[in-house]
């Protein structure tokens, strides 16, 4: 009961003070959940440790019983990393003097690239949508709003129509952790939205109401499951063979931005992401393609 109430306590804290997704607190009460567990069932001396009382041995014990369990190097990091946070919060908060995780070495992972659209790919998906159609008009509104902002698809499909200021070229953006952010859009998407809610918008509602900016050939709202079918299809018709997601854009975004030297904290700031670390990925991605592009077309590469 005494680990229960200190790992409420310490989500409600991640809560209040960094608003922390649903999702995020969920896996780290599991995490630590699985830890403590762990010691109630590796007795120690006359009695299990608890979270308060377990020392760096408890931790390491911990640590090679994640590994027997044939845990990947990234899962293992992942719950570290959780406990980690939880030793540095019970520092702060005088429940412990000492930090037992301090001197624990994490397991090395290695992360995957993000996969992005060339910038000719980009412009083959932009030009699929059938723009004589209401449908055709509102998957270009959204192909192009979603690459000219770098959205993630829960924040494209979820926006409202008083999302996106038309005037000032701005689109409001709730995301992660409920945190809002301001970010530009461009003038092709801005006139792809316009021409959308002119003409096919109210076409697609047919008499209904809906808050909603973008809406199924129902008149129900987008969901992302929707937007999957949308951009598979449109890829295909550009000929792109590559594995699609929605992500893609996002990702190529970012990467295109770098590749034109935009500064890697502007780019931070509109993708919403809380670490620049996060964002620095993209950097080697915009190396990579460098090398890539110099070995196939310098005569002496």
């Amino acid at each position: 009961m005494q680990d229960a109430k200190l790992i409420q306590n310490f989500l409600d804290d991640l809560l209040v003070e960094e608003g922390l997704a649903a999702n995020t607190l969920e896996a780290y009460r599991l995490d630590l959940e699985g830890l403590s567990e762990f010691l109630t069932l590796h007795v120690r001396g006359e009695q299990p440790a608890t979270l308060l009382t377990l020392n760096p041995e408890d931790l390491a014990n911990f640590l090679e019983h994640l590994f027997q369990q044939k845990l990947s190097a990234t899962s293992v990091a992942r719950k570290m990393s959780a406990i980690r946070r939880l030793y540095r919060y019970l520092l702060v908060q005088e429940q412990r003097r000492d930090d037992p995780s301090r001197l624990l070495q994490l397991p090395k992972t290695r992360r995957a690239l993000p996969k992005i659209f060339d910038e000719s790919e980009v412009a083959a998906l932009l030009a699929a949508p059938e723009m004589g159609t209401e449908l055709g008009l509102r998957d270009a509104a959204m192909l192009e709003l979603l690459y000219a902002t770098g959205l993630r698809v829960s924040e494209l499909v979820t926006l409202t129509t008083d999302g996106l200021d038309e005037q000032s070229g701005i689109v409001r953006v709730v995301g992660k952790g409920d945190k809002e952010r301001l970010v530009p859009v461009g003038e092709v998407a801005l006139e792809r939205v316009a021409s959308y809610r002119r003409a096919s918008r109210p076409v697609l509602l047919a008499g209904k109401t809906s808050k909603a900016l973008f809406v199924t050939a129902r008149g129900g709202a987008m969901t992302r499951q929707n937007f999957w079918y949308i951009i598979r299809r449109h890829a295909a018709n550009a000929g792109i063979v590559k594995p699609i997601s929605p992500h893609l854009l996002r990702h190529s975004f970012a990467v295109h931005l770098l590749n034109h030297d935009a500064d890697l904290r502007a780019i931070q700031m509109m993708l919403g992401h809380a670490d620049i670390s996060t964002t620095e990925i993209y950097t080697h991605v915009s190396k990579l393609r460098m090398k890539q592009v110099h070995a196939r077309y310098h005569p002496r590469a």
